[in-house]
């Protein structure tokens, strides 16, 4: 049965399957080890992301000095006034 399964989906999906046993083998390993996972209780364990986020994980945004940027343009291979002068890509 699984075979057909594997068979119609890959048809739904427009893949061709090749090596089917292997592939057949892989799913069945999958499915085995997903149900194994289901039989773990987690209902006491703290979810660890939600789709209501509170509080954004971000660094704190502080201003910081990067380098005289005269200096850095003199280290361009090529520049155009105050710009980086760059090829032309068309």
């Amino acid at each position: 049965m699984l075979n057909d399964e594997l068979k119609t989906t890959a048809s739904l999906a427009m893949l061709e399957l090749e090596q089917e046993e292997q592939i057949e083998a892989a799913v069945e390993e999958m499915l085995d080890y997903f149900s194994k996972m289901m039989e773990i209780d987690v209902a006491a364990l703290e979810p660890t992301t939600h789709v209501l986020v509170k509080n954004n994980r971000v660094r704190r945004d502080e201003v910081a000095r990067s380098g005289d940027p005269e200096e850095l343009l003199e280290k361009a291979p090529s520049r155009e006034d105050r710009f980086f002068k760059i090829p032309n890509v068309l």
